[in-house]
């Protein structure tokens, strides 16, 4: 059961005054399509109505790609974002405040600089920028991470929510451990996918009610739970 998108997007603005504030950064690690969108929107409209400190959001990953196809094709976008882009000439992907990270050298001075917002892929930690920030990061209490997306089973994210605090990372033959003291939240209500009780009701507004109901994409538990409630 999630909780609102309202909430959702404050509870992220306290976490990124609250780490701010404390002259640390904060990762984002994002799914490429959709959701890194999503966040990057919030993000900018919370820096121009000043309810966020003022820093640099740095973005890096396929989030760069994708975003420029978002950029070129604003009609699908919503009435707000639209009404923003037409009739005010402010596109949200073209803001000043986005900086695009390409090398590695431009990486290094990033995680060297002080206070900002770092928007990478993946959103499960599975590879790519966002593990490369973690490692950099882990071990500052001053930053913060949020989660915003399904962590899938055996992913580092998912470790990560469920308390682990010292991870092992591969460096040439040697396995060097990271201790694990950066501020983790987890964020769920910007899921694309429906609740629970939005599942639930969909099965009660069915008509005719279904001789069978196939339940798939989902934790084994989590499945036979809904199977079950469903059932009765």
């Amino acid at each position: 059961i999630l909780t609102t998108r309202r909430e959702s997007e404050e509870f992220l603005k306290e976490i990124v005054r609250k780490t701010i504030d404390r002259k640390g950064k904060v990762l984002l690690p994002v799914l490429g399509v959709g959701r890194s969108q999503e966040i990057m929107v919030i993000l900018e409209r919370a820096m121009r109505e000043k309810e966020i400190p003022e820093v640099p959001i740095y973005v890096q990953g396929m989030v760069w790609d994708i975003t420029a196809i978002h950029t070129a094709y604003p009609d699908f976008f919503n009435a707000r974002i639209k009404q923003q882009i037409f009739q005010r000439n402010e596109n949200p992907f073209l803001s000043p405040i986005f900086k695009h990270i390409v090398s590695q050298k431009e990486m290094k001075q990033v995680i060297k600089e002080g206070p900002c917002i770092i928007v990478a892929t993946s959103g499960m930690l599975t590879g790519g920028a966002s593990v490369e920030y973690f490692k950099a990061l882990a071990e500052d209490p001053k930053n913060s991470l949020v989660l915003n997306s399904y962590q899938g089973i055996g992913s580092l994210g998912r470790r990560l929510q469920e308390g682990e605090k010292e991870i092992l990372f591969q460096e040439g033959n040697k396995q060097i451990p990271t201790h694990v003291k950066i501020e983790i939240y987890s964020i769920e209500g910007f899921s694309g996918h429906s609740d629970r009780n939005q599942l639930m009701n969909f099965m009660h507004r069915l008509n005719p009610r279904p001789k069978k109901v196939i339940v798939i994409h989902g934790e084994r538990s989590k499945l036979i739970d809904l199977a079950s409630s469903i059932y009765k």
